[in-house]
């Protein structure tokens, strides 16, 4: 049986919540307020950011902490802070241990050309693969988080966050940046302080199901009760490719210029994770609906993919020999 989809974004009758008017366009598409006041938004938040990044740098630190993954959005980010923010960069990055060869490739080349400085951070193997394999077999977070990643997804970003936010916070670094994609989060997050209480309560989410599979080991990843003690400390949150325009092809082609190469060993929506069509795979079997529908039907709707390009994204399924890559290594961790 075909599932239904809007008939303007992709998001199926199976994502939860969703409705449909008569003429088949779903609530959230009915709700969005067009482009314009999209791009409006876009302006105001940049210049938010321009002012915010004049008064709170310093020459005793980086300016920003970017969350670098070595995927397309992330380099892209990189890229933008650096030479058109002219700001002083630090790129973490979170060896999951199931970065792509390429990918480890273009974080190495594209740090060099861009003059960053690169601190990776990279946990014990088989902490990281328990987590995963647990994830893999049964749920460990609420209903609402999983409308916008996987289980498997939601724990590694989850670690990454926490790992940056400490960071930032023990280097004094002002600004945290992460390269989400337009369809990822809203244009009115794309420049905010963290909220050190609303932080500690979110962290709880990710932090109790994962110390219940790991213990005391992820303690080192996770934000201290200290350290929420003093939220002056905490740094802005910036995602800059929500307040600037995005043309896949185009970013493409630029980062290509700092060695930057697409793998050919990861799924349509990752550019630098060995075990995304797995976690993906498994999503679409637990939920039967893809784990990055809301993400990209948020694109659609926003004018920066086709309906056609969203729907060749999350209707073939996963590749069988990537999934097997990273099922028969976490099978060894279950």
């Amino acid at each position: 049986m075909t599932t239904k989809r809007c008939t303007q974004c992709i998001l199926p009758s199976t994502f939860p919540g969703i409705s449909f008017n008569d003429e088949g366009v779903c609530i959230h598409c009915q709700r969005y307020r067009g482009r314009d006041a999209a791009e409006k938004q876009m302006a105001k938040y940049e210049q938010k950011f321009v002012q915010l990044l004049q008064e709170k740098k310093k020459s005793s630190t980086y300016d920003v902490l970017v969350a670098y993954s070595g995927g397309k959005d992330s380099t892209y980010t990189l890229d933008v802070l650096v030479n058109r923010y002219e700001m002083r960069v630090l790129a973490l990055t979170f060896d999951n241990t199931f970065i792509s060869p390429r990918a480890e490739e273009n974080i190495r080349n594209v740090c060099g050309a861009l003059g960053a400085d690169l601190f990776i951070v990279r946990p014990n193997p088989a902490i990281l693969r328990k987590i995963f394999s647990t994830a893999a077999s049964r749920e460990l977070y609420s209903a609402k988080t999983l409308e916008r990643a996987s289980t498997i997804c939601t724990s590694c970003i989850g670690i990454i966050k926490n790992i940056i936010l400490r960071t930032a916070i023990e280097k004094e670094i002002p600004f945290v940046g992460f390269g989400w994609s337009p369809g990822q989060a809203p244009v009115q997050s794309s420049v905010m302080k963290t909220n050190a209480r609303l932080m500690q309560s979110t962290q709880q989410a990710i932090y109790k199901p994962l110390h219940e599979i790991a213990g005391d080991a992820i303690n080192p990843y996770f934000v201290t009760s200290e350290q929420f003690d003093h939220p002056e400390k905490f740094p802005w949150n910036v995602h800059p490719l929500a307040f600037l325009p995005y043309d896949e092809e185009k970013i493409v082609e630029r980062i290509k210029q700092y060695g930057w190469e697409k793998p050919d060993d990861t799924d349509p929506n990752s550019s630098n994770c060995l075990l995304n069509a797995y976690a993906n795979q498994i999503h679409r079997k637990r939920y039967n609906f893809h784990p990055y529908v809301w993400e990209i039907a948020n694109m659609v709707r926003e004018g920066v993919m086709t309906r056609e390009e969203g729907l060749e994204k999350i209707e073939p399924p996963e590749v069988e020999h990537m999934v097997k890559y990273s099922k028969d290594i976490l099978d060894n961790y279950s």
